[in-house]
């Protein structure tokens, strides 16, 4: 059986420290409650002597717990502090005091002003002290990452020494390299009298975007708890990312020789809870939570996961709650893609047609940055459009402005193959365009209406115009057409009603 690596979530008071991150009292139960949803062994509930409303949360996340994880309270190596953890911990059926020191040169000298004899005797009596009023003590060996190695180890002994339960060395500004890191657990480990009577935990930070590799390096040193956040919350650049932790144990379970309980289906689920109540928005790219983590852009990619999820994915997206993998398709998608999406859609076509769809989709990837199914939707109407017209719209240019006069040219072919390349000029964009369809299209009728709306999503989405047009017999025609431009749009859609016109008029006749 593989060693259990407990999950100790700062979330609620690390992660808190993140500027624009702070949460109030509800807000921090709602996350707690999703916390224990997840199977976190400890929920490090807050720094009750830093606030009224920081007290009041560890209260009550005190008594949210229950019995199923262990509620720790932050504290300075202060007498004070940790009078005020134990008071807001007495609701807790498994509280935990957190205290600690900086134990680098820099934090003793330059921080706390205290000599190194002096930072021992301050982890002794602080130590005892919460050991007085808790049965879980632990000692956090902060700035461990820069520390002088026997100076942290003399650290460490006298708080295993002083009663403490758990002994946690933090690289409080991601400092090492993972070697170094491990190599710094592992010597601990084997230099301190009493070690393998308390738990020995790691807390690291993502300064140099290290943290998960640091994590796992303690994990292989013989650390069992790993201290980490959701979506990787925290001061600068963040703690452990939770979630890339978990997986990362999940994936390289054998070689770690080491599990979690965490119930990672929930994974996705905390991620936007998180996001969602501290406003960090999470980034696109973002391992394991990130709305491109089972995205595929790519032609190769595509082709390659519609074959077999695991060419390019290591991770089953419903592993961690997630939807299921993405297709994106853009000016980057190959044709196996497309025609996924589109038997999706509940389409088929034969290669010929597929063919000229393709050559649609193309068209518009490369005006928009991701094609949308209404996009599809909308070419192949588009193209059903065109596959019965009289008069086909092949391009349209138009000058406008203040003040020059609005002006079209357009290029028509007709049902004989013909090209007609026409201009006229106009009031407006829309009155030159329709002038010049004018001059080629063999019937002509009065615009009655004109609608437009967006069909698709985004600052680049598609257009559709639908107009009314009347005949000198007093018949109403309607035509639609759609393009990211919206002048193209109406032109398209008065050709439209054109071409109904004229297919009406020949039905009556019998042509």
């Amino acid at each position: 059986m593989s060693r259990k690596i407990a999950i100790f979530d700062t979330t609620l008071r690390d992660g808190e420290q993140s500027p624009g991150s702070s949460m109030n009292t509800e807000e921090k139960l709602i996350v707690a409650r999703q916390l224990v949803r997840l199977g976190v062994d400890v929920i490090e509930a807050g720094f009750p002597a830093s606030s009224p409303g920081d007290f009041r949360s560890v209260q009550e996340i005190g008594q949210l717990a229950g019995e199923d994880c262990t509620v720790a309270a932050f504290t300075r190596a202060v007498t004070e502090d940790i009078d005020r953890a134990a008071e807001a911990l007495v609701t807790a059926k498994k509280p935990r005091i957190v205290t600690g020191l900086g134990v680098s040169e820099v934090h003793l000298k330059d921080k706390l002003r205290m000599t190194e004899d002096e930072g021992l005797e301050r982890i002794a009596s602080c130590v005892k002290h919460a050991r007085s009023l808790v049965d879980d003590v632990e000692f956090y060996a902060e700035d461990a990452g820069r520390a002088d190695l026997d100076y942290l180890v003399c650290a460490v002994q006298t708080a295993v020494d002083a009663g403490a339960t758990v002994i946690n060395l933090a690289d409080t500004t991601g400092f090492c390299l993972p070697d170094e890191w491990g190599e710094k657990v592992r010597t601990v480990a084997k230099r301190v009298t009493g070690i393998e009577n308390v738990t020995l935990s790691v807390h690291v930070h993502d300064d140099l975007g290290l943290a998960t590799a640091l994590s796992l390096a303690g994990i292989r040193a013989g650390a069992t708890p790993v201290e980490c956040t959701i979506n990787g919350l925290g001061e600068r650049a963040g703690n452990a990312s939770l979630e890339e932790v978990v997986m990362a144990i999940r994936m390289h379970e054998s070689l770690l020789d080491a599990h979690t309980d965490i119930k990672t289906t929930e994974l996705m689920r905390a991620s936007r809870l998180v996001s969602r109540i501290t406003g960090m928005t999470v980034q696109a790219n973002k391992a394991i939570v990130g709305a491109n983590a089972f995205a595929h852009s790519s032609g190769i990619h595509q082709d390659g996961v519609l074959k077999s999820r695991a060419t390019y994915e290591i991770i089953d997206p419903a592993e961690v709650g997630a939807v299921g993998s993405e297709i994106i398709l853009s000016a980057r998608s190959g044709r196996a893609a497309l025609r996924h999406r589109l038997t999706d859609l509940g389409y088929s076509f034969d290669d010929k047609d597929f063919e000229d769809i393709y050559e649609l989709f193309l068209e518009m990837a490369d005006q928009k940055k991701e094609v949308y199914d209404e996009d599809l939707e909308s070419i192949i109407q588009e193209r059903e459009r065109d596959v019965t017209a009289v008069y086909t719209l092949n391009a349209l240019q138009i000058q406008c402005g203040d003040p020059l006069v609005p002006t079209a040219v357009a290029t028509i072919t007709d049902e004989l193959g013909v090209k007609h390349v026409v201009s006229a000029t106009g009031t407006g964009p829309m009155d030159a365009s329709y002038k010049a369809i004018d001059r080629v299209v063999a019937v002509h009728g009065d615009l009655t209406e004109f609608a437009v709306k967006a069909i698709t999503r985004g600052i680049d989405a598609i257009g559709e115009v639908t107009v009314r047009v009347t005949a000198d017999d007093g018949m109403v025609y309607v035509g639609r057409g759609s393009d990211n431009d919206i002048i193209v749009s109406a032109a398209k859609a008065y050709v439209n009603a054109i071409n109904r016109m004229i297919q009406t008029s020949r039905s009556r006749s019998g042509r």
